[in-house]
């Protein structure tokens, strides 16, 4: 006999094989106003941890089939996706912005500064280059696309650690390759 933990693992896997929308709506009845609640005692606000709440449960829809009971309970799953979420909404909110109409992304560069700015660049892009693909497209997403870390995971279809080692591993061979510059 399975456990009230069975049952929403039984869930999560008829989400994942059948996208079975009772399912589905059982699983969000159930999670929906734990992870808000969650998120309100980490700090949220109640209208973000709603928003997140939703995200969640959308990471839920979307990721079911790599839901694997052996690792981890329904509601520890569930609950860490939600976690994550939150840390990269903070990630978001502490991300200072910088204004289009800010006077000093349209001053001209003289020659001599334009050099000066070509030539860590050049070298920013060979390292680049030299970047095994994974990491690249890691670092393409983060940095260029400004992708948070969990949209990254969804995008590429792997685990949100496994993006995170990827960065560090590309930003050690970057500050290598760029040497006491970076």
């Amino acid at each position: 006999m399975r456990g009230a933990g069975g049952e929403y693992e039984a869930l999560i896997a008829r989400v994942a094989q059948t996208r079975d929308r009772a399912a589905f709506a059982a699983l969000f009845g159930h999670f929906g106003p734990r992870i808000k609640a969650y998120l309100i005692r980490l700090g949220a606000a109640p209208n973000l941890a709603e928003d997140v709440t939703q995200e969640a449960m959308l990471s839920l829809w979307r990721k079911a089939h790599l839901f694997d009971p052996a690792k981890a309970s329904a509601a520890t799953w569930v609950f860490t996706i939600a976690r994550n979420l939150r840390i990269d909404q903070i990630r978001k909110e502490r991300r200072p912005e910088i204004a289009p109409d800010d006077p000093l992304c349209d001053e001209p560069r003289g020659a001599e500064e334009g050099l000066a700015w070509s030539q860590p660049e050049g070298r920013l892009r060979a390292a680049l280059a030299m970047l095994p693909p994974d990491q690249a497209r890691v670092i393409e997403l983060s940095f260029f696309c400004d992708c948070p870390h969990s949209e990254i995971a969804g995008r590429l279809g792997i685990p949100l650690g496994t993006v995170k080692s990827r960065l560090r591993l590309a930003m050690a061979r970057l500050r290598t390759a760029m040497g006491e510059d970076a």
